[in-house]
């Protein structure tokens, strides 16, 4: 199973950069792993919220494979504890998913086109936090759910 981590915005920030690497890294010795950064669509800070998270939705819905696992990564979705996206990920893998994809929207969230494709719509808290710092906690809880299902030393439950 292959895992991309896809963000629309800017490239990491310096203060970001680091972490995200080193865990992204980590996760390299469990599944190959890849980032694909997506530019926002042009003059979309001039458009309306819904008008830019729908070409922000027109976007990855191109990028999208038909047999592509898609996570989005949502404030209304269901929340896992650590164990369970442990089992999250195990269970993605036994029923041989090709390719999971985890997709964190721009500013203004996901378009409800992308919510609707998403095989699972995962809430990382009941907190909001920047776009920036959600790469960075996203790739170090999938390190650690890697690291629960060979039962390391990194995650103390």
């Amino acid at each position: 199973m292959k895992l991309q981590f896809w963000a629309i915005g800017k490239n990491h920030e310096p203060y970001i950069k680091t972490g995200v690497e080193e865990f992204t890294n980590r996760i390299s010795n469990y599944y190959p792993v890849k980032w694909n950064i997506i530019a926002a669509p042009k003059n979309s800070g001039r458009l309306s919220e819904a008008a830019s998270k729908k070409k922000e939705a027109d976007l990855i819905i191109d990028l999208l494979q038909k047999e592509d696992y898609l996570v989005a990564l949502d404030e209304k979705g269901k929340q896992l504890s650590s164990e369970g996206l442990s089992i999250f990920l195990q269970s993605r893998a036994n029923e041989s998913c090709k390719q999971l994809i985890f997709f964190i929207g721009g500013a203004y969230g996901i378009d409800e086109t992308i919510l609707q494709r998403a095989n699972y719509t995962w809430s990382l808290s009941l907190l909001t936090f920047p776009h920036q710092l959600v790469r960075l906690i996203l790739c170090e809880q999938i390190y650690r759910a890697c690291t629960i299902q060979r039962n390391e030393k990194y995650h103390h439950s």
